[in-house]
């Protein structure tokens, strides 16, 4: 059941909102916790109060692998994490290459399926300029 999707689209095209509405929209249907992730405390009045904001700015994050890593600290944390929402992932994540993007949609597909988590992910970049990896897991693209 577990999942990777991915809202794709250049920067303005309404992927946070897209992002808002699903995270807002499934904390009815989700009985475990769901957790943001964002680069700013920005969107913290428009989550549901169930949800749990994090900014990973604060925790000094350099690299992709320190991204994962994060991660995973968070799944270990919580027994009862459902889904986690990823706003502004290419620069969260610290993916400055598409290796690097792949990278990290691997690694999250198998924390996914090892701890039946699902991970919304909004990447700033077109459709058409994404690996095929990524491609694959689009859902919306704006």
């Amino acid at each position: 059941m577990a999942m990777i999707e991915i809202i794709s689209g250049e920067k303005g095209k309404g992927k946070t909102k897209e992002l808002l509405g699903r995270v807002n929209s499934s904390v009815d249907s989700v009985s475990g916790n769901i957790v943001y992730l964002d680069k700013s405390q920005k969107h913290m009045y428009e989550l549901k109060n169930k949800v749990r904001l994090i900014n990973v700015m604060d925790y000094l994050i350099d690299t992709c692998d320190e991204f994962l890593g994060f991660i995973c600290g968070i799944v270990s944390q919580d027994n009862d994490l459902e889904e986690m929402y990823l706003d502004s992932f290419l620069t969260i994540a610290s993916i400055h290459s598409d290796e690097e993007l792949n990278h990290a949609i691997q690694k999250l597909d198998a924390i996914s399926e090892k701890f039946n988590v699902k991970f919304v992910l909004s990447v700033s970049r077109d459709e058409s300029k994404l690996t095929d990896v990524a491609k694959a897991k689009i859902v919306v693209s704006l």
